[in-house]
């Protein structure tokens, strides 16, 4: 550890920064703060521009875009961008889609610049999994439907660390809880798999693209159906999977998937 760059007279600091879903009205006015303050502001890809034109008229912004399956920044190039900045003394931004600290690496961040002595400080935003389910005027918790939800990434560890998927369906339907899938629609096939193993295919999902967004678009599907569905629906990320019963307390979304045929028979199949 390096003990004494806290002890630098310009040293910097380190604020990450969640920007929320992407609707900029839904930032929160520490966020507003933070971003007004920066003199560089690191941004994800998934950023809305909108929120990065908040920034003041003569700070350094660097896009780092952060995307699955696309090229990425390479995230120890970002840190060392981070380190750096804030060590010539920088106010520093790192401007992150939703949450910081859910799925935004935000952890490892934060480890490191503790390591090297650089203050470093943390904004929440709003996760694009509440403002999805949001949307549809769904809550990711109920007294009676749901007892509590689970945030999960569809791209997980391999080897020893992959997702249970079937293990997780099987607690879900136990204890009555929501799933929440980022990250998922690349393998969505693997997903529906595993979750059907302990999860009827009737179980409601929904699966909502750019949240909060004016083209925002959703699908509204059974388990059984999901797959398939989201190839013909041309859904692509990003976009969160909501997958409960809690998504039957709609009344309109219980309806749309009561008049729903499978799939295959509404293809001719």
């Amino acid at each position: 550890m390096h003990k004494d760059l806290p002890n630098r007279p310009h040293c910097g600091q380190v604020t990450l920064v969640g920007a929320g879903p992407g609707d900029p009205e839904l930032l929160t006015l520490k966020a507003l703060k933070a971003i007004q303050a920066a003199s560089v502001l690191l941004v994800d890809d998934l950023v809305n521009p909108e929120i990065v034109a908040l920034a003041a008229p003569g700070a350094r912004v660097v896009h780092v875009g952060k995307r699955g399956g696309c090229k990425s920044t390479p995230q120890h190039f970002i840190e060392k961008l981070m380190l750096t900045a804030a060590l010539e003394g920088e106010n520093v931004v790192r401007l992150k889609g939703g949450d910081p600290f859910l799925f935004g690496r935000g952890g490892e961040e934060v480890q490191h610049l503790q390591a090297m002595g650089v203050p470093v400080r943390v904004v929440n935003g709003i996760t694009a999994g509440l403002a999805a389910i949001s949307s549809l005027h769904v809550p990711l918790t109920h007294r009676e439907a749901a007892h509590g939800v689970l945030f999960l990434t569809g791209h997980p560890a391999a080897g020893p660390h992959a997702t249970n998927w079937a293990l997780l369906a099987h607690t879900a339907q136990q204890e009555r809880l929501t799933l929440v899938i980022y990250m998922g629609v690349s393998g969505v096939a693997h997903i529906q798999s595993g979750l059907l193993g302990g999860l009827p295919a009737s179980t409601p999902v929904a699966i909502v693209q750019n949240a909060s967004l004016p083209q925002q678009r959703q699908l509204l599907c059974s388990l059984g159906d999901m797959a398939l569905e989201l190839q013909q629906a041309g859904i692509t990320s990003p976009a969160v999977i909501v997958v409960g019963e809690v998504l039957s307390l709609n009344p309109a979304l219980a309806l749309q998937l009561a008049t729903q045929a499978p799939v295959a028979q509404r293809s001719g199949a």
